[in-house]
């Protein structure tokens, strides 16, 4: 290893959690595609695509800033600066949210 390169074990933590990022965008755009395809008991057919729809712009969000964020952290890394912060989490916290009052709604009128 050489001075200017970061320890190995930040640079592939980083990238792991890129990869969770991906993995869970795909298993949002899976589901989303479930509730809208596949169980069509599951509520009436708007709730059930706003439903698959909310959780496909999740999984898009996800895709399309993961590698941005790995991209910055791995320039703070390499740089030496503090790590920068993400609006992520809180996206999908609040997206995950709505999704489950949906659910909740489909479930009571179902």
């Amino acid at each position: 290893m050489t001075d200017n390169e970061p320890d190995y074990r930040f640079t592939l933590a980083n990238e792991r959690t890129f990869l969770a990022w991906i993995r869970t965008s795909l298993a949002l755009l899976a589901c989303g595609v479930g509730v809208v395809q596949f169980v069509p008991d599951f509520g009436p057919k708007p709730l059930r695509l706003a439903a698959g729809l909310a959780l496909a712009a999740l999984a898009l969000y996800l895709a399309s800033t993961s590698y941005q964020r790995w991209q910055r952290v791995d320039d703070a890394i390499r740089s030496g600066r503090p790590l920068p912060r993400s609006m992520m989490p809180a996206v999908i916290a609040v997206g995950i949210t709505v999704i489950v009052v949906l659910a909740l709604v489909m479930i009571l009128l179902g």
